[in-house]
């Protein structure tokens, strides 16, 4: 069966992955998926990811961050969603935590930051916040 969001299946693999307490978990590659885990990275919420081969696919195998035995990641959710597509200018941007959390936003120069996207003036698809 096709998966209809497979960005929100990341975001969700990656919760219960923190949830359980795994150093790594494994998701199917795409390049959408490999530039909003560059982000993540970025941002410090992961500490890495790789490609490696799952079989015939490739997949990504994430590094999962945590500090004092608690998840980096808080919070972790889609904002963007199939059914429901959310379009923001770069001043319009939200701030998530007063600053303190990220939003990962879709632009023509590619998957940015928030932060990122408000310096280069350019907004886009928000899709998922963190903190």
């Amino acid at each position: 069966m096709a998966m209809t969001d497979p960005l929100g299946d990341m975001l969700t693999r990656i919760r219960n992955g923190q949830q359980a307490r795994k150093d790594s978990i494994v998701t199917p590659a795409s390049k959408l998926r490999a530039r909003v885990l560059d982000v993540l990275q970025r941002e410090g919420y992961i500490r890495g990811y790789s490609e490696e081969a799952v079989g015939p696919a490739k997949g990504l195998r994430i590094e999962l961050k945590y500090f004092e035995g608690q998840p980096a990641i808080q919070h972790l959710a889609r904002v963007s969603k199939p059914g429901r597509r959310v379009y923001s200018a770069a001043r319009e941007l939200p701030r998530i935590r007063n600053g303190l959390g990220t939003i990962i936003v879709s632009t023509p120069r590619g998957v940015l930051s928030d932060a990122e996207a408000r310096d280069q003036n350019v907004g886009g698809e928000v899709l998922a916040e963190v903190f």
